[in-house]
Protein backbone atom coordinates (compact mmCIF):
# COMPACT_ATOMS: atom_id res chain seq x y z
CA UNK A 1 0.00 0.00 0.00
CA UNK A 2 1.21 3.51 -0.82
CA UNK A 3 1.92 5.30 2.47
CA UNK A 4 1.85 8.85 1.18
CA UNK A 5 0.23 12.25 1.56
CA UNK A 6 -0.32 14.39 -1.55
CA UNK A 7 -0.34 18.17 -1.42
CA UNK A 8 0.32 20.96 -3.91
CA UNK A 9 1.84 18.76 -6.65
CA UNK A 10 4.25 17.07 -4.23
CA UNK A 11 4.21 13.89 -2.18
CA UNK A 12 5.25 13.21 1.38
CA UNK A 13 6.37 9.60 1.80
CA UNK A 14 5.55 8.82 5.40
CA UNK A 15 7.64 5.70 5.89
CA UNK A 16 10.75 7.45 4.50
CA UNK A 17 10.00 10.85 6.11
CA UNK A 18 10.74 12.46 2.75
CA UNK A 19 9.12 15.15 0.63
CA UNK A 20 9.50 14.62 -3.13
CA UNK A 21 8.70 17.13 -5.87
CA UNK A 22 9.58 17.04 -9.55
CA UNK A 23 9.92 19.31 -12.57
CA UNK A 24 10.42 22.75 -11.04
CA UNK A 25 11.77 24.08 -14.36
CA UNK A 26 13.40 27.08 -12.69
CA UNK A 27 13.96 29.71 -15.37
CA UNK A 28 10.88 28.77 -17.39
CA UNK A 29 9.17 32.09 -16.70
CA UNK A 30 12.37 34.02 -17.40
CA UNK A 31 12.72 32.28 -20.77
CA UNK A 32 9.08 32.76 -21.79
CA UNK A 33 7.75 35.47 -24.09
CA UNK A 34 6.41 37.78 -21.40
CA UNK A 35 7.22 41.40 -20.73
CA UNK A 36 7.94 40.97 -17.03
CA UNK A 37 9.08 38.13 -14.76
CA UNK A 38 6.22 36.15 -13.25
CA UNK A 39 7.53 36.03 -9.67
CA UNK A 40 8.54 32.43 -10.32
CA UNK A 41 11.30 32.14 -7.71
CA UNK A 42 9.22 33.60 -4.86
CA UNK A 43 6.22 31.47 -5.79
CA UNK A 44 8.25 28.25 -5.79
CA UNK A 45 9.96 29.14 -2.51
CA UNK A 46 6.66 30.05 -0.82
CA UNK A 47 5.00 26.80 -1.87
CA UNK A 48 8.01 24.71 -0.87
CA UNK A 49 8.11 26.49 2.49
CA UNK A 50 4.46 25.66 3.11
CA UNK A 51 5.11 21.98 2.37
CA UNK A 52 8.14 21.91 4.68
CA UNK A 53 6.07 23.52 7.44
CA UNK A 54 3.24 21.04 6.91
CA UNK A 55 5.26 17.81 6.88
CA UNK A 56 8.61 18.63 8.58
CA UNK A 57 10.45 16.01 6.49
CA UNK A 58 14.00 14.94 7.20
CA UNK A 59 14.75 14.93 3.45
CA UNK A 60 13.46 16.93 0.48
CA UNK A 61 14.20 15.36 -2.90
CA UNK A 62 13.96 17.35 -6.13
CA UNK A 63 13.23 14.67 -8.73
CA UNK A 64 14.79 16.19 -11.82
CA UNK A 65 14.35 19.09 -14.20
CA UNK A 66 15.18 21.62 -11.53
CA UNK A 67 16.27 23.85 -14.42
CA UNK A 68 14.32 24.65 -17.55
CA UNK A 69 16.95 25.67 -20.07
CA UNK A 70 19.24 22.90 -21.24
CA UNK A 71 22.45 24.81 -21.86
CA UNK A 72 22.60 27.57 -19.26
CA UNK A 73 21.59 28.64 -15.79
CA UNK A 74 21.13 32.38 -15.38
CA UNK A 75 22.22 34.17 -12.23
CA UNK A 76 18.55 34.52 -11.35
CA UNK A 77 18.00 30.77 -11.72
CA UNK A 78 21.05 30.00 -9.57
CA UNK A 79 19.77 32.33 -6.85
CA UNK A 80 16.36 30.64 -6.99
CA UNK A 81 17.90 27.19 -6.57
CA UNK A 82 19.99 28.48 -3.69
CA UNK A 83 16.88 29.84 -1.98
CA UNK A 84 15.11 26.50 -2.33
CA UNK A 85 18.04 24.59 -0.85
CA UNK A 86 18.36 27.12 1.97
CA UNK A 87 14.64 26.82 2.75
CA UNK A 88 15.08 23.08 3.15
CA UNK A 89 18.06 23.41 5.45
CA UNK A 90 16.34 26.09 7.54
CA UNK A 91 13.43 23.66 8.03
CA UNK A 92 15.76 20.85 9.10
CA UNK A 93 15.47 18.92 5.83
CA UNK A 94 18.41 17.75 3.75
CA UNK A 95 17.96 18.91 0.13
CA UNK A 96 18.79 16.31 -2.53
CA UNK A 97 19.02 17.05 -6.26
CA UNK A 98 18.31 14.31 -8.80
CA UNK A 99 19.29 15.03 -12.38
CA UNK A 100 16.64 15.33 -15.12
CA UNK A 101 17.03 15.55 -18.87
CA UNK A 102 16.96 19.39 -18.69
CA UNK A 103 19.68 19.47 -16.01
CA UNK A 104 22.79 19.37 -18.17
CA UNK A 105 24.38 22.30 -16.29
CA UNK A 106 22.86 21.64 -12.86
CA UNK A 107 26.22 20.62 -11.35
CA UNK A 108 27.43 24.21 -11.71
CA UNK A 109 24.21 25.78 -10.43
CA UNK A 110 23.39 23.55 -7.43
CA UNK A 111 25.24 23.87 -4.12
CA UNK A 112 25.96 20.21 -3.53
CA UNK A 113 26.15 16.88 -5.34
CA UNK A 114 23.73 16.01 -8.14
CA UNK A 115 22.58 12.40 -8.36
CA UNK A 116 21.17 10.26 -11.15
CA UNK A 117 19.00 8.55 -8.52
CA UNK A 118 18.47 8.77 -4.78
CA UNK A 119 17.44 5.85 -2.59
CA UNK A 120 15.25 6.40 0.47
CA UNK A 121 15.00 3.81 3.20
CA UNK A 122 11.39 3.19 4.13
CA UNK A 123 10.42 1.09 7.13
CA UNK A 124 10.12 -2.06 5.06
CA UNK A 125 10.99 -1.04 1.49
CA UNK A 126 13.59 0.70 -0.65
CA UNK A 127 12.22 3.76 -2.47
CA UNK A 128 14.25 5.07 -5.41
CA UNK A 129 13.69 8.59 -6.74
CA UNK A 130 14.61 9.19 -10.39
CA UNK A 131 13.53 11.75 -12.91
CA UNK A 132 12.03 9.06 -15.10
CA UNK A 133 13.48 9.91 -18.50
CA UNK A 134 15.74 6.85 -18.54
CA UNK A 135 15.32 3.21 -17.66
CA UNK A 136 16.98 2.21 -14.37
CA UNK A 137 20.25 0.31 -14.78
CA UNK A 138 20.07 -3.49 -14.69
CA UNK A 139 20.23 -4.86 -11.19
CA UNK A 140 19.02 -1.72 -9.42
CA UNK A 141 16.80 -2.78 -6.53
CA UNK A 142 13.68 -0.79 -5.72
CA UNK A 143 10.35 -1.54 -4.07
CA UNK A 144 8.91 1.74 -5.40
CA UNK A 145 10.05 4.25 -8.01
CA UNK A 146 9.05 7.91 -7.67
CA UNK A 147 9.54 9.90 -10.86
CA UNK A 148 8.41 12.99 -12.75
CA UNK A 149 9.09 13.88 -16.40
CA UNK A 150 5.61 13.41 -17.95
CA UNK A 151 3.80 16.38 -16.25
CA UNK A 152 0.48 14.47 -15.94
CA UNK A 153 -2.92 16.15 -15.74
CA UNK A 154 -6.47 14.91 -16.26
CA UNK A 155 -9.66 16.85 -17.07
CA UNK A 156 -12.19 17.12 -14.23
CA UNK A 157 -15.44 18.96 -15.00
CA UNK A 158 -13.81 20.64 -17.98
CA UNK A 159 -10.73 21.81 -16.07
CA UNK A 160 -7.30 20.26 -16.49
CA UNK A 161 -6.05 19.24 -13.04
CA UNK A 162 -2.52 18.16 -12.07
CA UNK A 163 -2.42 14.58 -10.89
CA UNK A 164 -0.05 11.90 -9.75
CA UNK A 165 -0.23 8.50 -11.41
CA UNK A 166 0.28 5.29 -9.43
CA UNK A 167 1.19 2.17 -11.35
CA UNK A 168 1.30 -1.19 -9.57
CA UNK A 169 3.86 -3.71 -10.76
CA UNK A 170 2.91 -4.86 -14.27
CA UNK A 171 4.27 -6.95 -17.15
CA UNK A 172 6.24 -9.25 -14.89
CA UNK A 173 7.87 -6.34 -13.06
CA UNK A 174 6.62 -6.14 -9.50
CA UNK A 175 8.04 -2.64 -8.87
CA UNK A 176 5.29 -0.01 -8.48
CA UNK A 177 5.85 3.46 -9.91
CA UNK A 178 4.54 6.84 -8.76
CA UNK A 179 4.63 9.60 -11.40
CA UNK A 180 4.40 13.13 -9.99
CA UNK A 181 2.99 16.19 -11.79
CA UNK A 182 5.20 19.19 -12.51
CA UNK A 183 5.67 21.26 -9.36
CA UNK A 184 6.03 24.31 -11.60
CA UNK A 185 2.74 26.01 -12.39
CA UNK A 186 4.36 27.64 -15.42
CA UNK A 187 5.29 24.38 -17.16
CA UNK A 188 2.48 23.04 -19.30
CA UNK A 189 0.74 19.90 -18.09
CA UNK A 190 -0.10 17.00 -20.37
CA UNK A 191 -3.60 15.50 -20.50
CA UNK A 192 -2.90 11.79 -19.96
CA UNK A 193 -6.51 10.63 -19.96
CA UNK A 194 -6.41 9.34 -23.52
CA UNK A 195 -2.73 8.45 -23.81
CA UNK A 196 -1.47 5.00 -24.78
CA UNK A 197 1.53 3.44 -23.08
CA UNK A 198 3.88 4.30 -25.94
CA UNK A 199 2.85 7.96 -25.79
CA UNK A 200 4.30 8.44 -22.30
CA UNK A 201 7.84 9.79 -22.24
CA UNK A 202 9.02 7.72 -19.28
CA UNK A 203 10.06 4.13 -19.98
CA UNK A 204 8.93 3.31 -16.44
CA UNK A 205 5.29 3.63 -17.56
CA UNK A 206 4.58 0.10 -18.76
CA UNK A 207 0.78 -0.02 -18.86
CA UNK A 208 -1.17 3.22 -19.27
CA UNK A 209 -4.47 1.47 -18.54
CA UNK A 210 -3.18 0.44 -15.10
CA UNK A 211 -2.24 3.99 -14.04
CA UNK A 212 -4.41 5.23 -11.18
CA UNK A 213 -4.83 9.05 -11.15
CA UNK A 214 -4.52 10.85 -7.81
CA UNK A 215 -5.83 14.39 -8.13
CA UNK A 216 -4.60 17.18 -5.86
CA UNK A 217 -7.44 19.05 -4.16
CA UNK A 218 -6.21 21.55 -1.56
CA UNK A 219 -5.25 19.67 1.59
CA UNK A 220 -6.82 16.48 0.26
CA UNK A 221 -6.27 14.15 -2.67
CA UNK A 222 -8.80 12.20 -4.68
CA UNK A 223 -7.99 8.75 -6.02
CA UNK A 224 -9.70 7.56 -9.19
CA UNK A 225 -9.99 4.18 -10.92
CA UNK A 226 -7.19 3.16 -13.31
CA UNK A 227 -7.12 5.05 -16.58
CA UNK A 228 -8.44 2.04 -18.47
CA UNK A 229 -11.68 2.36 -16.47
CA UNK A 230 -11.57 6.09 -15.85
CA UNK A 231 -11.73 7.04 -19.54
CA UNK A 232 -15.28 5.77 -19.71
CA UNK A 233 -16.24 8.20 -16.93
CA UNK A 234 -14.88 11.31 -18.69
Amino acid sequence: MLQAAFRDRAVYLRDADALVLADLHVGRAEASDVDAPLGEADELADRLGALLDRFSPSTAVFAGDLLHEFDRASARAERALGSLAEACRDAGATPVAVRGNHDTVLDSAWDGPVHDAHALAGRDRRIVVRHGHESPPPGERADLYVVGHDHPTIPIEGQRRPCALYQPGVDGDGTPVLVLPAFSRVAAGVDVSGMRTDEFLSPLVRDADALRPIVFDGDDSLSFPPLGEFRAML
